[in-house]
């Protein structure tokens, strides 16, 4: 029997059809036979007890300048949903975190991907911190000082903010660079959350690995290169897919995570993976799925529709 599906996401019109993971588990939900419903973040709200989304019906397809159409306008209560899809892109800002809180109302009736109470408990480049064998030397902070002895400890490292994303705001120090206290000035004078730094690990030059996990397994890997001179290697930025096999380190890796996601209702995870070591674990909104399908044939997007449903029955 066919699903009723709600997704909350970015403007629909403005995605790249060849690259969104959501385009492509939409596309597949369709095959299944199920309905799609979408709505903007900014159309969700709370009412009087009631999880309210203003959006449309969505049909997708796939080609480029005419991939959807919309139905009527109409406002919907999430709870007539059997499935509600948690897929806006970050920055992880009190906006995304405020989603996470009304979504959260709607379980356990309806099933929210990824379950945004740990969503929101599991930002990427925190979770890592419950594995500390498994990552490189990483500190957050956000007092000067503290970084600047982290980073004589440990020669070149990276910094970012800590709810960052798509490569925005990496920077690479090398041992002799002069510019973390005009970078801490930058940073500190536009946010005041806390900065993350870690060692700097030279095989990014090789690339950095996504490895897809669904429901906690891991089922194929995309390796993504930056471009020449480049530290970051986000496709948001120019990285460059390229395809990669599974190897026993990234098993292991998953075989630790895995466990826990699975437990927390976290169907789709993107790992990143540089040289062996785990650097971020994506809950948010993560990517790569089309790249492996096209790589290596691994329709993604058909497992997770298979955990969801098994979810749904069970």
């Amino acid at each position: 029997m066919g699903l009723k599906v709600a997704i909350q996401m970015d403007p629909v019109e403005a995605i790249d059809i060849a690259a969104d993971s959501t385009f492509r588990i939409g596309i597949e939900a369709q095959e299944r036979g199920h309905s799609l419903f979408y709505y903007t973040p900014d159309m969700l709200s709370w009412r009087e007890g009631r999880v309210v989304a203003c959006g449309w019906p969505l049909e997708l397809r796939a080609v480029r300048g005419d991939h959807y159409s919309l139905g009527a306008e109409a406002e919907v209560d999430l709870s007539d949903f059997d499935v509600v899809w948690l897929r806006q892109d970050p920055p992880f800002d009190m906006g995304y975190i405020t989603t996470t809180h009304i979504l959260e109302r709607l379980t356990p009736g309806t099933l929210v991907v990824n379950d945004p109470f740990w969503v929101r408990n599991f930002p990427e480049k925190l979770l890592v911190l419950n594995f500390l064998d498994l990552t490189p030397p990483t500190l957050i902070a956000r007092d000067l000082a503290t970084i600047r002895a982290f980073k004589e400890a440990h020669g070149d490292i990276i910094l970012k903010p800590l709810y960052g994303n798509g490569g925005a705001g990496v920077f690479k120090l090398a041992h002799g660079d002069t510019n973390l206290t005009a970078l801490h000035e930058l940073f500190t004078s536009i946010s005041r959350e806390p900065l993350i730094c870690q060692k700097y690990l030279p095989d990014v030059e090789r690339g950095d690995k996504r490895v897809i996990l669904i429901d906690g397994e891991a089922v194929g890997a995309i390796n993504r290169v930056p471009l020449k001179g480049e530290t970051r290697s986000n496709m948001h930025v120019g990285g460059r897919p390229e395809r990669i096999a599974l190897d026993d380190r990234d098993r292991e890796i998953a075989a630790r995570i895995g466990p826990l996601l699975r437990a927390k209702g976290q169907i789709f995870v993107g790992i990143d993976v540089i040289g062996g070591w785990l650097t971020e674990i994506n809950v948010t909104s993560p990517t790569g799925i089309q790249e492996l399908e096209r790589f290596d044939g691994t329709n993604s997007a058909r497992l997770i529709w298979e955990a969801i449903e098994g979810r749904l029955k069970a």
